[in-house]
């Protein structure tokens, strides 16, 4: 009679050890982009397509106003001082202009700049920037006439000595309005 030999235990084994690494190695990662997602949420993406709209009707209405004033600007950034000096003609000279510069990917390089009608110089707005601003912006500039927002909006390349001009492209999407 032969004698059975006892199995040696499955610990001893390879191929067990494999599948278990396998499967930790699986969970680990699970677990870390989960973690990403969480503290690095996306704020590219919105829920709510019907407000989204809402507003780009919104921005479309203040762009075409802006469109009817005959409005254009330069824009000037002073990368060694900050100073912003914008020159509008148009049919429209407020107090006060808001300058966006806005970053398509990270909101935290997204500026704002208050400008200041320059009393001795028509049509000269002026205001000053924490920072210095380079780069692939969306350029902005919001202004107030008889009580309605117009708005000049263009996406621009940022260069330090060169001067920005809006309104001379034509509106995106006016053509279904």
């Amino acid at each position: 009679m032969n004698a059975i030999t006892a199995a040696s235990p499955w610990h001893r084994h390879l191929w067990p050890w494999i599948i278990i690494g396998i499967l930790t190695c699986s969970v680990g990662l699970t677990l870390a982009m989960v973690a990403i997602a969480v503290t690095h949420p996306d704020n590219l993406v919105t829920d709510n397509y019907y407000e989204a709209g809402k507003g780009i009707n919104r921005a479309l209405d203040r762009e075409l106003l802006g469109h009817a004033l005959n409005l254009n600007a330069s824009v000037g950034l002073d990368e060694l001082t900050g100073e912003v000096d914008v020159r509008l003609s148009g049919n429209s000279q407020p107090e006060t202009l808001v300058l966006n510069l806005i970053s398509p990917t990270q909101p935290d390089k997204d500026r704002k700049v208050v400008l200041a009608r320059n009393p001795s110089q028509p049509g000269r707005y002026v205001g000053q920037l924490s920072d210095r601003v380079e780069g692939r912006r969306f350029v902005e500039l919001l202004g107030v006439e008889n009580g309605r927002v117009w708005r000049l909006f263009e996406e621009e390349r940022i260069t330090p000595g060169q001067r920005l001009t809006l309104g001379d492209e034509p509106i995106q999407g006016a053509d279904r309005h």
